[in-house]
């Protein structure tokens, strides 16, 4: 009786304590001038309170005339003396903010609170109307910085920032542009673009794995080329059936879709083995194909516009080799793609402007910030990442590759004996 007793004493304590943290937090969101309204969600994890708020930023930093937006955020309250992780989301977050079981890998790990981000011209916080000259790695990254500031006057743990794929790029531009904002970084599997179509991507993907693996990919590549004529009347009445539209001609999407796939395979670490065979017949062969490469990611409707502009502006892509093919693709159909097929024409003479490739690659080379990288062996990402930095003896930046690894690389997902030596790392510098 007496244990339960203490056990329901404890339960109520607990639930007392939460509702007085809930009800600082509420204090504190309310006095933020920059925040318009915020709202209690409910997660999984009942260890923080979570909250989903609108932080007001700047349209243009430089400019005050031009006008605010709302910038979608959502708070994870563990403790204010506690760490705290910025994710530095690269894209839309509905699936961070929707979701009750997400939770993010390093916020776990450090048992700190989170304040998860959305990418200005996303999703839910676009400004209206949208003026795409804003949208800039330099502007996105004062609005990293615009939060850490404001947040930083109460949490008063060491800070991290940490973001996946495009959102791992913005922890890096965040750290070169901001070096003082967050005590350490911790990008996963991020590229640094030096140019709309990269280049280093193409020789990578030639090395990738075992020369058994690659031979296996290209051997399929070549089965959807020699069968494209039979083919062609499945796509195309895939795409009509999903009402996919596109600016250049289904057959060249086709292609696309047949160059992409050696990509994809590598970055979501596909399994050799569910490759179809060469006598496999045409359904089995389309429907790997479409799973493998949905040619919804070419098409007008795909829901990446705001990725697209910033790619061909100023965050860069990659490019495919077409000499294996040439006996089958047109060159010229696939030269300068991304532009074609990605965007309407009033983009096509837009010139990539390289200077946050130089910005950032000048600030790695010359400073060693607390950083630690993760990348994934086979990741064709990581062709364009900055594992060049291993040979520069730095005592601070750290970079690990997981063996055979993909896009899906994480600290978790690193062998044991790493993931020990990442973990050590952390809570030195986060104590």
């Amino acid at each position: 009786m007496h244990r339960h007793i203490i056990t329901i004493a404890m339960l109520l304590f607990t639930a007392i304590a939460a509702l007085a943290g809930n009800k600082e937090v509420e204090k504190m969101l309310s006095r933020m001038a920059s925040v318009t309204n915020y709202e209690k969600i409910e997660k999984n994890d009942t260890t923080r309170s979570y909250y989903l708020l609108k932080f007001t930023q700047l349209i243009d930093p430089n400019n005050e005339n031009a006008g605010t937006f709302e910038q979608r955020v959502m708070l994870g309250h563990r403790g204010f003396d506690r760490p705290t992780v910025i994710v530095t989301e690269g894209y839309g977050a509905d699936y961070a903010f929707n979701s009750k079981r997400y939770m993010e890998e390093l916020t776990y790990l450090l048992d700190a609170n989170i304040l998860f981000v959305e990418y200005r011209y996303f999703s839910q916080s676009k400004p209206n109307p949208l003026d795409w000259q804003h949208l800039t790695i330099a502007n996105s990254m004062h609005d990293y910085h615009a939060i850490t500031t404001e947040f930083k006057k109460h949490y008063t743990g060491k800070w991290a920032a940490t973001g996946i794929s495009k959102g791992g790029s913005t922890t890096i531009f965040y750290r070169a542009y901001y070096p003082e904002d967050v005590d350490v970084s911790v990008p996963y599997v991020a590229p640094l673009s030096r140019a709309l179509e990269d280049g280093r991507h193409e020789s990578f993907l030639e090395q990738a794995a075992t020369k058994a693996d690659r031979d296996a990919i290209r051997e399929f590549q070549f089965q959807l080329l020699k069968r494209k004529a039979e083919l062609m009347p499945k796509f195309n009445e895939y795409c009509n059936e999903k009402g996919y539209t596109f600016y250049v001609p289904t057959e060249t999407i086709y292609d696309l879709c047949v160059l992409e796939y050696q990509f994809s395979f590598w970055q979501w670490g596909m399994p050799v083995t569910g490759i179809p065979s060469n006598d496999a017949d045409n359904e089995t062969i389309f429907k790997y194909l479409i799973k493998s490469c949905e040619p919804e990611y070419f098409s007008r409707k795909n829901d990446l516009e705001s990725f697209s502009i910033q790619a061909v502006k100023d965050f860069g892509y990659y490019g495919y080799n077409v000499d294996p093919f040439k006996d089958y693709i047109k060159a010229e159909d696939i030269e300068g793609y991304y532009k074609k097929v990605m965007l309407p024409a009033e983009w096509a003479n837009t010139i990539f402007d390289d200077y946050n490739y130089r910005f950032v690659t000048d600030y790695l080379t010359e400073n060693d910030p607390k950083m630690i990288f993760i990348y994934g062996e086979w990741d064709p990402w990581t062709a364009s990442g900055v594992t060049w930095l291993e040979s520069r003896n730095k005592k601070n930046i750290h970079i690990y590759t997981q063996p055979n690894g993909s896009h899906r690389a994480r600290i978790s997902t690193m062998p044991r004996d790493t993931q020990k030596e990442i973990l050590s790392l952390l809570k030195e510098w986060m104590q």
